[in-house]
């Protein structure tokens, strides 16, 4: 959604911006591209995605700095740099379409792949790992909770049933698996059986919502008076967590209703600017069908 995200960041010539999930830098040269003179922080943990980012921005060296760390510890790398605060922030939340497509990183079961879907791939547990090793109440808890999936017992009783024989180790036969363990009477048609599953594994071991909460509660606190945070979700967890962080920040009063006089004397930290989520365009969808699920939401920093 860059058209969106432009008009709500609104970049100015000497600003300082950051991006906290700087992917394929395709914000991040947009930043750049339209205030002259500002100054762009990248933050990313995927080091491949760094890499790449580097090579997209070099037009602009010197205007900008990669990181490679995850968007909750944003405080610490502008404490590095010296910067007191931000005029912007955004985050494009979820895995990105790089990392779906290159099959060793296993967040796909499109590919016969080693089970890994780690961001970072340098840290953490493996969706492997987790398959094999977690007990079956915490198995249940991760698909149910994370991926809405409502044959989660079925599907986790024979996950025990095959480990016992044979680890999981790739993502076909873990997709396979699942898609053996529904009924068939239940089988969506517009998707895969395994997408919850998959997408419940992912979320778990990159900890996703965990770093959305952190990340935004931090990042509000980072930006300038007036200052903006745009966050973009793919996923209605990620959302809700954003949409209900957002307007928690944006109360004032919040006695109870039967006293006359306020007496908590709470003030907004920021105004919302998007008082429904944002979708994308046809046109965007048409061209990029994985954007059909984004949210955008957006806020400023009050004085």
């Amino acid at each position: 959604m860059p058209r969106e995200v432009l008009d709500l960041l609104q970049p100015t010539a000497g600003g300082v911006y950051l991006d906290g999930t700087l992917g394929g830098a395709g914000h991040s040269r947009l930043i750049l591209e339209k205030a002259p003179e500002a100054r762009l922080i990248g933050i990313d943990r995927d080091s491949s995605a760094l890499a790449k980012a580097a090579e997209v921005l070099s037009p602009w060296e010197g205007r900008f700095s990669l990181h490679h760390k995850t968007f909750d510890q944003a405080a610490e790398v502008l404490a590095e740099l010296g910067i007191d605060g931000l005029d912007g922030m955004l985050l494009d939340l979820g895995v990105s379409s790089h990392q779906l497509d290159t099959a060793e990183r296993g967040f796909s079961f499109r590919f016969d792949a080693p089970l890994d879907m780690r961001m970072d791939s340098s840290v953490g547990q493996t969706a492997g790992e987790l398959v094999n090793e977690l007990p079956a109440e915490e198995l249940i808890r991760i698909f149910f909770q994370y991926g809405e999936e409502r044959y989660s017992k079925r599907i986790v009783r024979a996950i025990l049933k095959q480990r016992e024989t044979a680890p999981f180790s790739r993502t076909g036969e873990l997709a396979e698996l699942i898609r053996n363990a529904i009924p068939g009477s239940y089988k969506p048609s517009r998707i895969d059986p395994a997408t919850r599953v998959f997408q419940a594994l992912r979320i778990a071991v990159n900890q996703e919502l965990e770093q959305v909460e952190q990340g935004v509660s931090r990042g509000i606190k980072l930006l300038k008076p007036g200052g903006r945070l745009v966050v973009i979700s793919f996923h209605s967890l990620e959302d809700r967590i954003v949409k209900h962080m957002f307007r928690d920040q944006s109360r004032g009063c919040i006695c109870p209703p039967r006293l006359p006089v306020c007496r908590c004397e709470n003030k907004p930290a920021v105004k919302v600017l998007t008082r429904k989520g944002l979708k994308p365009q046809a046109d965007e969808i048409e061209m990029n069908p994985r954007s059909r699920s984004a949210v955008l939401r957006a806020v400023s920093r009050l004085d």
